[in-house]
C-alpha cells in the first residue's frame, strides 16, 4: 500500500448528471458533550448535523444521500431533514456495532443507486466542511480512486510508555491529520469491503479498508477549520469559525 499526496488545483462545473453519493456517519455521542448529544448540539442557531447535511445538499455534484444513525435518532433525523427541506436526503437507515459496519450498511443502501460511481463518507460531527474541500476530494477520487483531506500535524509528537514517560520525539516531517470526507470509486470501495471481511471493528477509517486491501490512497489538502465536534469547546470553536466564514455554509 501506498499513501501519496496530491495537490488538484481544478475545480469540476456541474452537469446533469450528478453521480455522487455521500454517507454521512451520524450516530452522535453524549459521552463527552455534558450529555447534550453532538450532532443535535445547536449551532448557529441549528442541529451540527443540519450544517453538515446542508453542505452536501447544496453541492451540485452531489445527487444522494444516505443517513447512518442509531435506531433512536431516526425520527429526530427525518424530521431536521423534512424541516430544512434537504431533497438529496434518500435514506436514514440503522447503523451497525462499530463505525465501520455503519459506513458498510449504508454503502449498500447508497450503490443500490447504479448512477453513482464515487461516494464520499462523511463524519456528522464535522460540520464546516468547504465546499473547496469537497471539491478535491471528488476530483481526487474519480482521478485516482481513493483519497483523504489531511492537513499537516502542528504540534511535537511524542511517543509515551508506562507512567507517561518519554519514549521518543517523533520526527512530524510527513506526518498528516486525516479528515472527512473521504472519497472512494464505488467499485474500488466494494472491493475493499468485500476483502475486509465481516470483522470492521480494526479499522479505524475508511481509507483503512481501502489499505488493508493493498488500494494506494492519495491525500488531498483538507481544512484546519474542518474540526469534529467533540467537546462542548468544540462548539464554541465552531461558532468562532462559522463568523469568519460570514455565512458562507
Amino acid at each position: 500500500m501506498q499513501t501519496k499526496t496530491f495537490e488538484l488545483s481544478y475545480i469540476k462545473t456541474a452537469d446533469n448528471n450528478a453521480s455522487v453519493g455521500v454517507i454521512i456517519v451520524a450516530a452522535g455521542s453524549a459521552s463527552r458533550m455534558g450529555g447534550v448529544n453532538k450532532i443535535l448540539a445547536p449551532l448557529m442557531q441549528k442541529p451540527v448535523i443540519c450544517h453538515t447535511i446542508e453542505a452536501f445538499n447544496s453541492h451540485p455534484l452531489v445527487s444522494d444521500i444516505v443517513l447512518v444513525t442509531r435506531n433512536n435518532m431516526i425520527l429526530d433525523l427525518q424530521k431536521i431533514t423534512d424541516q430544512y427541506g434537504f431533497l438529496k436526503v434518500t435514506d436514514i437507515i440503522e447503523g451497525g456495532n462499530c463505525r465501520e459496519e455503519s459506513v458498510k450498511k449504508g454503502f449498500e443502501r447508497l450503490t443500490k443507486n447504479p448512477k453513482i460511481k464515487t461516494v464520499l463518507i462523511h463524519d456528522g460531527a464535522r460540520p464546516l466542511v468547504s465546499e473547496q474541500v469537497i471539491n478535491r476530494v471528488i476530483n481526487a477520487a474519480e482521478e485516482f480512486s481513493a483519497t483523504v483531506p489531511a492537513v499537516p500535524v502542528k504540534d511535537t509528537i511524542k511517543k509515551v510508555g508506562a507512567l507517561g514517560k518519554v519514549e521518543q520525539t517523533v520526527d512530524r516531517e510527513g506526518l498528516v491529520n486525516i479528515q472527512t470526507p473521504q472519497g472512494f470509486s464505488v467499485e474500488l470501495f466494494k472491493s475493499a469491503l468485500q476483502k475486509a471481511g465481516d470483522d470492521l471493528s480494526r479499522f479505524t477509517d475508511d481509507a483503512s479498508i481501502a489499505e488493508a486491501a493493498s488500494y494506494s490512497v492519495y491525500t488531498v489538502m483538507g481544512d484546519y477549520k474542518n474540526i469534529k465536534i467533540t467537546t462542548p469547546e468544540d462548539i464554541f470553536l465552531a461558532e468562532a469559525y462559522f463568523k469568519t466564514i460570514k455565512g458562507k455554509f
